[in-house]
Formats: structure tokens, sequence, C-alpha cells
């Protein structure tokens, strides 16, 4: 007996000697460990700095006008989830199952609005349609002197609706691509209407990418802070912001983003969820063939002209006014000192945020897809979420804070806003990396070990070449959101450091609508880059 607890014990001692001491492993966790302690930061310390003074915190939270902050935050989050799913489903329906003439024309222009940030599209939107905008100046001959106010509930939730619409559409085109044809063939033939087949088969099919589109529309309402300044709305973003700088109590701040990062964290903990339900169903129901196309008869104009009526209001109106704005400027000499340089800000900015987004997805996403699954693997996949639960005020905030405290050397400094982004938007570039990483065989990895090749060697070799196309697509996946990203910008970059985003509002800020055109279309531009890129990467 004591000799079989001897060998027992030499076997574990044995197999810890081989898969403990390994440098590679310890390494990469180590890095995994300081990536992850990163993410908890802003959190972390937004908590704490509310805590120093609890009874502040408790009274500016019960507030009536908190109250009324986070009933107005959430009506308006919910009212545009509920327009821009009313708008997405019958174009997705149109442009994937119908013969609508110029559909796939149509499914790209529909989907361009993501390229537009929404403070862009706010402003152009006040520019063109408010009380002394575009429309105002050509009725001012009639004697109209004066249009009624956009600045309202139902301005903001036009703006935001046509700017977050397509989260829904592509969520929904994706789950009516991937249905199986044959049950809608066997409804027909049993006698169902085209539509009493899209209700009762369909529908249900498509109802979880439906809902994880919401989802990502809420989400983005909830964390939006550019429209809704523009349009002087007070959400929790805005109010957060208005007192942070009004200097008085920086901490009452911090107590008011508790309420949001609440809010976000349960749609972010629901949506992960239902991902995986989705994920599940689709792996059991895909498509083995392209869906039925439906003839839409007489119904073919009516279906022209919502196409056209949603693309005019989400595109044409933004491109018309910033069109107009900017020629504007142009022939009245308008002037724009720092805008080669914020537009070189800018790119500098996006892509050293891509770069280090990148290697710290790589780092957590390699610990991912080991073989055998540790504590701190398991940990780091739910807490890299916590960027999608964040808005970018709120890591912002947290940022300034610790900066001003505990890091002087990096307040207000390049390396602090590249780490804002990286925690915001890891998530995007770890979903690419860790799919693309699980479809590297592991046998070609230790085929090159065997033959002597180091670690590091072997990755270069062998897997960054089968990867290279998933790092692509995370990197641009990332540059486009970094760009176009507001609140963590003006709270966080350096001095004299300006950026497209800063510049633009800026100049919307004191209603300089033609200055802040060039700026304004030069950011659409170059968000559209990789975007192309994107949409042209999935179709090939």
């Amino acid at each position: 007996m004591p000799f079989k607890r001897t060998q027992m014990l030499s076997i574990r001692l044995s197999y810890l000697s081989l898969h403990k001491v390994q440098p590679r492993y310890v390494l990469l966790s180590g890095l995994a460990i300081l990536v992850g302690l990163l993410l908890l930061l802003p959190p972390v310390y937004i908590f704490v700095r509310a805590a120093e003074s609890i009874p502040d915190a408790i009274k500016v939270l019960t507030k009536v006008g908190t109250f009324w902050t986070l009933l107005r935050t959430i009506s308006l989050s919910l009212t545009v989830t509920l327009f821009a799913a009313l708008i997405s489903i019958p174009l997705a329906w149109l442009t994937t199952r119908t013969n609508l003439p110029g559909r796939r024309i149509w499914a790209v222009l529909l989907a361009l609005p993501l390229v537009i940030p929404s403070y862009v599209g706010a402003y152009l939107f006040v520019s063109v349609f408010g009380p002394y905008g575009m429309v105002q100046g050509w009725l001012e001959p009639l004697g109209i002197e004066r249009l009624p106010d956009v600045h309202s509930f139902w301005g903001t939730v036009l703006v935001l609706t046509l700017m977050s619409y397509p989260y829904i559409l592509l969520s929904t085109r994706n789950a009516l691509n991937k249905t199986d044809p044959a049950l809608e063939e066997a409804a027909r033939s049993l006698g169902y209407t085209p539509f009493e087949t899209f209700r009762q088969i369909v529908l249900p099919l498509i109802r979880p990418g439906i809902v994880a589109g919401a989802l990502l529309v809420a989400l983005y309402v909830l964390r939006d802070f550019g429209a809704v300044s523009v349009m002087r709305y007070n959400t929790f973003t805005r109010v957060i912001y208005i007192q942070y700088q009004s200097f008085l109590s920086r901490s009452l701040a911090a107590a008011l983003a508790i309420p949001l990062i609440l809010m976000t964290l349960a749609l972010v903990i629901f949506e992960l969820r239902l991902r995986r339900q989705h994920e599940q169903t689709h792996k059991e129901s895909g498509a083995q063939r392209p869906p039925p196309q439906h003839a839409l008869g007489v119904w073919k104009w009516p279906a022209l002209l919502f196409c056209g009526l949603i693309v005019f209001l989400a595109l044409g109106v933004p491109a018309g006014g910033l069109s107009f704005w900017l020629i504007r400027g142009v022939l009245s000499g308008e002037v724009i000192s720092d805008l080669w340089a914020a537009l070189l800000n800018t790119m500098l900015a996006g892509s050293g945020a891509a770069m280090l987004t990148l290697v710290s997805a790589l780092i957590v996403a390699q610990l991912m897809v080991q073989r055998r699954r540790t504590w701190l693997a398991k940990s780091l996949e739910h807490i890299v979420y916590i960027g999608f639960a964040l808005p970018g005020i709120v890591v912002a905030l947290a940022l300034v804070f610790f900066g001003a405290r505990y890091s002087r050397l990096l307040y207000q400094s390049l390396p602090m806003l590249l780490i804002a982004y990286m925690i915001l938007y890891i998530p995007q570039a770890v979903g690419t990396l860790r799919t693309s990483l699980l479809q590297v065989r592991k046998s070609l990895n230790e085929a090159s070990r065997s033959l002597g090749n180091s670690p590091l060697r072997t990755f270069f070799k062998v897997t960054f070449p089968l990867i290279r196309s998933g790092l692509f697509a995370g990197g641009a996946l990332v540059f486009l959101t970094v760009v176009k990203e507001l609140p963590a910008t003006l709270l966080l970059s350096p001095f004299e450091f300006p950026t497209l985003a800063t510049l633009v509002w800026a100049n919307v800020s004191e209603a300089f609508f033609a200055k802040a055109a060039a700026p304004a279309l030069l950011l659409i531009l170059l968000s559209s880059i990789p975007m192309a890129i994107l949409t042209f990467r999935e179709q090939t």
C-alpha cells in the first residue's frame, strides 16, 4: 500500500514537472493577467471613487432628477430599439427574400449609416432641419423665419434610429440567409400564404437574430454621448459629462456612472447568453441552399419607395447637409488650421489602438483556445467583455481619476488614450482572433516544435500566416470604431492633440456648421475604408 502511494505521488510530480515549468505559458499568463487588470481598472475605480463620499453618492442617486434621467435614458433606448426593428425587419426581408430591383445595391446602401458617427449625424440633422438650418434658409423668402425646434425627444429618437437600425438589419439578414428553405416550402405546400409562412415559420426562426440586433441597438443608445449632447437631450452619458465639466464634485460624476454601468452590464449579459443560443440554433438548422425568392408584383413600387425613403433620410440628408455646409465654408473662405494635423492624429490614434488591442486580444485568445482550460482563461473570457458594458465616458472618467491621482506621467497622454480604446474595443478583436485560432490545427504547431523551432518562430512561421486574415479583420473593425469614439477622446486626449472627432465636436458645440463639415467628411471617409474592406472580405 505505501508503495502504491509513493508511485502515485511520483506520477503526479512528474506530470506537474512536465506541464508546470513552461516559460512560454508563464509569460503568456503574466501578460494576460496584466491585460485583465487593465480591463478591471475602470469599473473597480469608479465604484471606489463613488464610495469615497457615500452619503453624497446616495444623495445624488436618490434625487428626483436622477430618477428622471434614468426614465429618459430607458425610454429613449426602448423607443429607438422599437423603431429600428420596425424599419429593419421589412428591409431585411426585401433584400434577401424578394425580387426587389437592385436588392444587392440596396443592401449595401442600407448598411452604410454604420460609418456615420452619431454626433455627425445629429449635427447634420440639426443643421438641415434646425430652427435656423438649411431648410429654413430656403423657406425664408416665403416669410418663415424659424422652424420648430428639433432638440427634443422625438428628434433624438429619429437621429439615433437612423444611425443604429443597421445592427438589426444585418443580424436579421444573416438569420434569414441561414434558415432552412425546406420549412418554408413545406408551409407553402400546405396552403399557407406568404404572410402566414413568414409569421408562423420564418419569424420564430429569425427571432434570436432580431433580438440580438435589438440588444445591440439598445446598448448603442445607452452608450451614446454625441447624438444626445448635440440634440440637448439629457441621458446619463450627457449628465455625467456635464457633472465632470462642472469641477464641483467629480466623485458625483462617478456615482452617476454606476446606474449606467449596471444597465449596460445587464444588457451585455443578456446579449451574450442569447448569442450562445443563437449560435447553437444555427448549428442545428443551417441552410444548405439559397432561400426562395418571392415575387413582389404590385408591391414592387411601395417597396422601392420604402427603401428609397430610408436611404434618403439616413444617407441623403447627411450627405446633402454635409455638401451644403462644405461648399458654403469653402466659398466663405473658412480655414481650419488643425484639419490635417487632426487627420494625422486620428490615423495615429486609430492605428496605435488597433495594434495595442490586437496584441492584447491575441494574448487573451491564446489562453482561451488552450486544450486545458485554466481558471485564468475562464476568468478572462468573462472579464474581456467588460468593454461592452462600459460606455466610453465611464472608461474615460475612471482613467482620468486614476491618472490624476496615481499616475501623473500617464495623465492626458497618448498611451492612456490608447489604453482606453483597448479596454473599450478588445471584445471585437478577441471574437475574431479566437475564431481564427480555433481553425489552426494543433498538429501543425507540434510538428514545427518537433523540428526544433522555438515557440516564437513557430508562431510567426506557422500560426501567423493562418490567422493573418482574422488579425486584419479585427484590426479594421477596431480602427473603424476608434476613429469615431468621442467621449473617451474628449476627456483623455493629450493637450494640443486634436482629432477629427474632437474637431467636429468643438465646431458643432459653437454652432460653426461650415467649419465642422470638412473634418466630418474626412471622418466619414476614414471610417468607410475599413467598412469597405470588411464588406469585401465577407463577400469573397
